[in-house]
Parts: structure tokens; sequence; C-alpha cells
């Protein structure tokens, strides 16, 4: 099945298959408990926290589109990292990740983890030999975002993978900026992949979703069990929301690079911009890897303006369809500046490390008018 048919048919097809109701679309079941016949012997569905009709279609879903075998909802990005990371980890090990990794993630690792003597070595994972020297015997698990949140460098996932297993190194790769209708990390030797699905997969910025996607027995059942037992788990309204917006993945993503290419086309040429940082433009440093490694670039820009912190503010004050806001993925376009929102939490010499400077800004590119998107940022540039 190709991923335009699959996105809008295998969410249902679970529901259809074993509960018979013939639904073109699948239910949302909120009995948080389920009977059985006799004392010894369970149904299908037992216990909301355990399993739940309308949330077991999206996990059907979510694993035939990362071509996994397992695929588990949580109530959140951040709760599905932490399942992972209360699965696989101990006191005393290491997570190695780019210096630039998204802000939450990287609080989490520090300053929730961090208490349980459990650290992060966040290096430039674009360098193999760096990767190579700072894996250490206490080095359990690689954590990749490619492209990463905001500075858009990519990770060579099958390169990577290849260095850890060396070292039996789980590789973790959140794809949430591409989807897996751009990138399918398993297939390129990743072990586990995460998902924020509040952004690009429920794709209206009116859900929380977290997602895991694996292909191995055994780290699907210490997940599993995590999940379980500490009940970060999905609602089945939340689930249903999210399967509703994967049946628009495709044609979404196809106009959210679109109107990307465009936008990061515009503003290369502006005299105003120093700098942009976008995959699909033949000026990124790894332009051939995102060709050979993703079938898409994705929606998410990030650019230099001149002027500093002044100017940004300037812009964001004369924008009218570009959204002050942080998170991405909705249909709407969004524009934020990532030292003092998304990244606030990363010190200052931690931000310069990663490149964050005063003057970057991040857009989550939207699927409006390309004509419109370009004409507002025009006339905001102008005005500075």
């Amino acid at each position: 099945m190709k991923k335009e048919t699959a996105v809008v048919r295998l969410g249902d097809s679970l529901f259809q298959n074993k509960i018979h109701s013939r639904d073109v679309v699948t239910p949302i079941h909120l009995s948080s408990t389920h009977t059985r016949d006799e004392i010894d012997k369970p149904g299908m569905f037992e216990y909301i926290r355990s399993e739940n009709p309308t949330r077991n279609s999206l996990e059907y879903q979510l694993a035939k589109l990362e071509n996994a075998k397992y695929g588990i909802a949580f109530a959140s990005g951040q709760a599905a990292e932490t399942a992972i990371m209360l699965a696989l980890l101990k006191p005393g090990d290491e997570i190695i990740s780019f210096n630039d990794l998204y802000g939450g993630t990287k609080r989490l690792i520090d300053k929730v983890f961090g208490n349980f003597q459990i650290t992060g070595n966040y290096i430039d994972l674009t360098n193999h030999d760096t990767l190579r020297k700072s894996i250490k015997p206490n080095t359990r698990m690689i954590w990749i975002e490619t492209p990463t949140n905001p500075m858009m460098l990519l990770a060579d996932i099958t390169e990577i993978s290849k260095i850890a297993h060396e070292k039996n190194i789980i590789v973790v790769v959140d794809n949430t900026f591409l989807t897996p209708y751009f990138q399918n990390p398993l297939d390129l030797g990743a072990d586990i992949v995460v998902h924020s699905g509040t952004k690009y997969l429920g794709g209206h910025s009116d859900v929380l979703c977290g997602a895991v996607m694996v292909n191995d027995d055994i780290l699907k059942d210490k997940i599993r069990f995590v999940h379980t037992s500490t009940g970060g788990v999905h609602a089945p309204f939340d689930s249903y929301l999210v399967l509703r917006g994967i049946k628009t993945l495709a044609v979404r993503m196809q106009a959210h690079q679109k109107n990307a290419m465009a936008l990061a086309e515009f503003l290369e040429k502006h005299p105003k911009i120093s700098k942009v940082n976008y995959p699909g433009l033949p000026s990124h440093p790894q332009y051939e890897l995102a060709q050979r490694q993703a079938s898409g670039f994705g929606g998410m820009i990030s650019f230099e303006l001149k002027g500093g912190e002044s100017s940004v503010r300037k812009l964001f004050s004369k924008l009218q369809l570009f959204l002050l806001a942080e998170s991405l993925g909705g249909v709407e376009t969004l524009i934020e500046h990532p030292a003092t929102m998304t990244h606030v939490s990363m010190s200052k010499e931690e931000q310069k490390l990663a490149g964050i400077t005063e003057s970057l800004i991040r857009l989550s590119v939207g699927i409006e008018n390309i004509d419109d998107l370009l004409d507002d940022m025009k006339q905001g540039l102008d005005s500075i």
C-alpha cells in the first residue's frame, strides 16, 4: 500500500477486522473497563490503561506508517520520551545527543533524569569522529533529531547506527519534523522512533500525543511495561483526533514542503537575512544527505535576521499571518524566537554552543496560500 493510501485507510482497518463494527471511521470508545465471561478468561480488552479499541487502532496505524512491528501511543511526546528512558536506562548511564537538542528533551535529561545520575553529553553528531571519541563505557543511548530543532542539522542515521551497534548502544530517532511520510528511521538502522504526535501527525494544533515505534520484541515489552505501569497513555478522544489528522498527512506534508521551499528561497535572497537553514536548499551543508536519507525536506525553516533581537521584535510586530507561538506542525504558519521561547531553558553558554543566537528565528510553515505568506513576510521585512 502506498503512503497516500495507508494514511487514509490503515487506522480504521484494525477496528473493522477485530471488532467487526463495520464503521468507516474508528469510533471513540470511552469505557474504562470491559467485562469478561469467566474470572480467568479476560476478553480482548480489559482496562483502559492497558488496552483501548480506539487507541489500539491508532497504534496499529502508527506502526504501519513507520514500517514497524509495534506502535505505542502516549499522552504526550514528553511522556513517550520519559518511558523510553525509564525502560532502558539506569543510574550511571549516559545519553549522547546533538548540541541543539530540543529544549524540552534536554530539560528532561538534565533536570529530571539527572536527579537519578543519568547524564547527557551534547556534541556535534554530524561529525562521526567526534561521536566515536565521545562514546564511553557508560554510553547506553544515542538520541538523534534529524533535522535538529532549531538549527536544521541532519544526522546520518545509517552511519550513526552502525557506530552505535558496534558498542551495543541503542539508537533513538525523533522523527517529528519529517514524519513517516518523508523519513523512516527504522529502515535506516535505528532501534526506536519517537514522535510528538501533537505536531504533524495530529496536524491541527488541537491534540496532545506522543508515539513510539519499534521492531524489537524486547524493546517493545520494556517500553510497553512502563507505558502501562506509569499510566502516561493516550486518551480515546485524543486517539480519535490523531487518527483523523493522519488521514490527511500525505497531502498536508506535500503542501507544507512546497510552501517551505518557496519561503526558504525567498529568504535566502533577501538582503536583511544573513543565513537560512533548510535541508531543501542546495546551500545546506548536508543537502546530499537530505536527498539520500529522506524523500522530502519538511516544513520547518530557521533563519538569521540581521540587526539582532530588536529587529526580530520589530518583524514579529508587523507580521499578520505568521502567528507568534511555540509548537509546530499545524496547518497554520507559526513563527517563534528560540532563544527566548522554545530553548529558553538552555543557558546562554549552551545556546551559543548550539548556534542559537538572538537573531535566530524558527518557522513552522503552514498550508496557506504561498503568495499571502510571501507578501506578509516581505512587508514585515520592509518595515525593519
